[in-house]
This record gives structure tokens, sequence and C-alpha cells, in this order.
């Protein structure tokens, strides 16, 4: 995981020189079908990418975008019609058999069937009209960290083409670096708080929500903890109940325009008694945690992940935990 996590800019790189043909293809189909509604279908870490591809996709292109029940082709046989559609499915392996059924169930569906995978040429390429190689290489460490970035790097990449959208297409060409720069920074202090914290509380919004649901998963993977993703407007209909004193909350705020209700949320919830952390230098209360800026709404919540990985990677070796191989799990997953 330490090694792969550092890979992560080499990776984006490969997918903007070498996957450009294969997206630019993709979203011409898409710009000309002119799709009412958008399916994604993905699950685990790859169900976040596309969460956070379906903000973008709302907020770019102004399309709704729904998350698919993959059971609902594999287990109950259901039929769905997709006319004046398109899906987005999302596997690392790209075998999943669910994620492959949903898929074909989609494209006979009459949707137009758009696969962002690890594996090119795998089962479920073969039942999507099209395929974007993510590019990320051998990936060994259970904890998916190279796939998830440059899953999103690909959609976001499918948009711009998509939406014509020059700004997004050269925010996306900073990422390489500005990636090297999120993975350095120092998250030592909130490394060291939780290193006997049994559960927390993470907070987003926006794109940010799916880089909060991607941690919460990345606590319990590597670290044995129990974490809560929650929107930072969700929190405050009832879960903010059991916050007290001394209780861990981190929040992923990305310069957007959700930047100061997520900052109120933060101070709210401070002023209670948590111990708050949070990527923000404009924060009353809290204990700010670096970050680096990308300078564009679609793209600053994606370095977020970064500094969390290598906090991430480090806190589970401080709790003597080998985060590259996490009990009862396997590195692809395959379920009906």
């Amino acid at each position: 995981m330490f090694a792969e996590i550092r890979e992560i800019p080499s990776a984006i790189n490969r997918l903007i020189e070498s996957s450009e043909t294969a997206i630019i293809e993709a979203a011409n189909e898409l710009r000309s079908g002119d799709p009412l509604i958008i399916a994604t279908i993905a699950r685990g870490s790859s169900d976040h990418a596309a969460a956070y591809l379906k903000y973008a996709i709302e907020l770019s292109a102004g399309i709704p975008v729904a998350s698919m029940g993959p059971s609902i082709a594999s287990i109950y046989g259901g039929k769905i019609r997709f006319e004046n559609a398109a899906s987005i499915s999302i596997s690392q392996s790209g075998k999943s058999p669910d994620i492959v059924q949903m898929t074909e169930a989609a494209g006979q569906g009459g949707a137009l069937t758009i696969a962002i995978t690890n594996v090119a040429n795998s089962l479920l390429s073969d039942v999507s009209a099209h395929t974007i190689d993510i590019q990320a290489g051998l990936e060994k460490s259970v904890a998916a960290t190279k796939t998830f970035v440059t899953s999103i790097v690909a959609g976001l990449l499918l948009i711009a083409h998509w939406q014509s959208d020059q700004k997004l297409l050269e925010a996306i060409k900073r990422l390489p670096d500005q990636a090297k720069n999120a993975i350095d920074c120092d998250w030592n202090k909130l490394c060291n708080h939780m290193k006997n914290k049994e559960s927390l509380f993470i907070l987003g919004r926006g794109p940010a929500m799916a880089i909060a649901n991607e941690a919460a998963l990345k606590f319990k993977e590597t670290c044995q903890i129990h974490a809560q993703a929650y929107s930072s407007a969700e929190v405050m209909h009832g879960p903010k109940s059991i916050v007290d004193v001394g209780f861990p909350v981190l929040a992923l705020a990305s310069r957007d325009a959700s930047e100061k209700s997520v900052l109120e949320v933060a101070d709210s919830l401070s002023v209670q008694g948590a111990d708050m952390f949070i990527t923000s230098d404009k924060a009353k209360f809290d204990q700010q945690l670096p970050f680096v800026a990308s300078g564009h709404a679609l793209t600053d919540p994606l370095l977020l992940i970064l500094c969390y990985y290598n906090f991430i990677e480090k806190l589970a070796r401080l709790k003597g935990l080998n985060p590259d191989e996490p009990p009862h799990l396997k590195k692809v997953t395959e379920t009906v």
C-alpha cells in the first residue's frame, strides 16, 4: 500500500497519455446520444468513485445520476428500461458477476454502456459499448488506492471531453504534480490522536462526501476502526446526538461552494466537545490539517484522499497492523 500510494501520480499520467482516444470516443457518443439520465453500476471503493462522478456529472452536465442496485439483474432477474440513458460501470477487475450482469441488462434495456476498469479485456468490457482502461497497473494491496483515484480521473476526463470543458481538462493535467504534494501532507497529529480510538465520524459534502465514504471504508479495512461517513448537513439530523467531549470527527472540506457549510457544522461540533480535525485554513475552533488546493472545484476533493491515504497507512502500522493484508478480506471480491 505504501508503494502503491506513491505510484498514483505516475498512474494518473499514464491514464491521461494512454486512454485519451477511448475516452474521446465514449464522450463523443455521449454528446451525440444526449442522454436524459446516467446510471452508475459499482460496489465498494468503485461505488464511492461512482458517487464522486455523480456529483461531477450533475454539477457540470445538469443530468441526474442514479446508482443502480446490481442485484436487480443478478439475483432478481429484473429488466429495466434504459431508453435515452447511459450507464457507467466501475470495477477494478471487471469480472464481478453482479456488475457484469447489471451492465449487460442496461445495454439490453437501451443504455449506452461505458466501463471504467483496470482490466481492459475483462468480462465487463465484453458487455460494454466502450471501455476506459484506467492504466493503474498491478495493485497488490487489498485496500484500493491507485485504482480508486484513477477511476475518478477517468470519469472526470470523460466528463471534460463530453462537455468540452477546457478548464476541467487543464485542471486534470495539473493533478499528477499536485498529487505528489498531497501525498507528502503531514497528518501525524491525527495519526497520534486516533491510535487508541475505536470510532469516529467523517464529514463531507458534494464530491467530498464520496471521499468521506472511501475514507470510512479504509478506516475499517486497514485499521479495524469503525468510521461512519455523513454529509455535514445530514449529521445535524440526529447523529450529532452522540458527539460528546473527546469524540473524534474528521471533516473533509474542499475548496468549493460547500466549504462554508462544512466549516459551520465543524465549528458547531467543536463547541459541542468533539475533537475536530478539518482540511481547511478557515476554521475557528478546529485542528487544521494540511491539504493541497487544486484550483478547480471538481478536482479539489480528490486530492484529499491522497493526503488521507498517506495517513491511514501510517496509522495501521502504528497500531501494529498490516494494511496490505487485512483480516477476512481478499483483493478481488466477486458478488452475485
